[in-house]
């Protein structure tokens, strides 16, 4: 039998572009963000998988190969992916969702890679690249209690303002253990 979980889902919005959003990546580290054209199905996997894990991303799970292809190869869905010396460490999904909306959909580094300073500046990336796709007039993004403690106050630091909550079950799927 699947099992449930519950947690409270912040909702927030920026309903304009920040002047002074600039962190500068760490100096010590080998970076390079680069938007990744059609990930193949699996490489998306590993992404949300190895970002999720112990965090309870379950919902992209639970898609067939087919319909999360169409979901991340989406007319107005980009996907970045960082790397720190020549690996992965985690990635964005900007996804246009028309009226003046983008969505910051996914955002997470890989648990290895946390730490390291970051959070802040990888954030900040995404912020502009959600600001420079389409012509928002409106920036959204969506966390839980499930995330990670510092997701919340992150989000506001980089001027996100909350505009709802609610509360949520996820039905968790079959044999589905977090992993920490």
């Amino acid at each position: 039998m699947a099992g449930t979980i519950a947690t409270v889902v912040t909702f927030l919005e920026m309903n304009a572009r920040p002047t002074h959003l600039h962190f500068p990546a760490p100096a010590n580290l080998k970076l390079l963000l680069l938007k990744a054209e059609k990930p193949p199905v699996h490489y998306y996997r590993y992404l949300y998988d190895s970002v999720g894990r112990g965090l309870y991303w379950v919902d992209r799970k639970r898609m067939r190969d087919e319909a999360l292809a169409a979901a991340i190869h989406a007319e107005g869905v980009d996907i970045y992916v960082l790397h720190v010396g020549g690996v992965p460490a985690g990635y964005f999904e900007v996804a246009v969702r028309g009226e003046g909306t983008t969505e910051l959909a996914y955002f997470g580094l890989i648990a290895d890679f946390h730490g390291l300073g970051l959070g802040k500046w990888f954030l900040s990336e995404a912020v502009n690249a959600c600001w420079t796709s389409g012509e928002p007039s409106r920036v959204t993004v969506e966390t839980c209690t499930l995330d990670g403690a510092a997701a919340l106050p992150l989000y506001q630091r980089m001027g996100f303002e909350p505009y709802d909550r609610k509360d949520k079950t996820m039905v968790l799927p079959e044999g589905f253990r977090p992993e920490m």
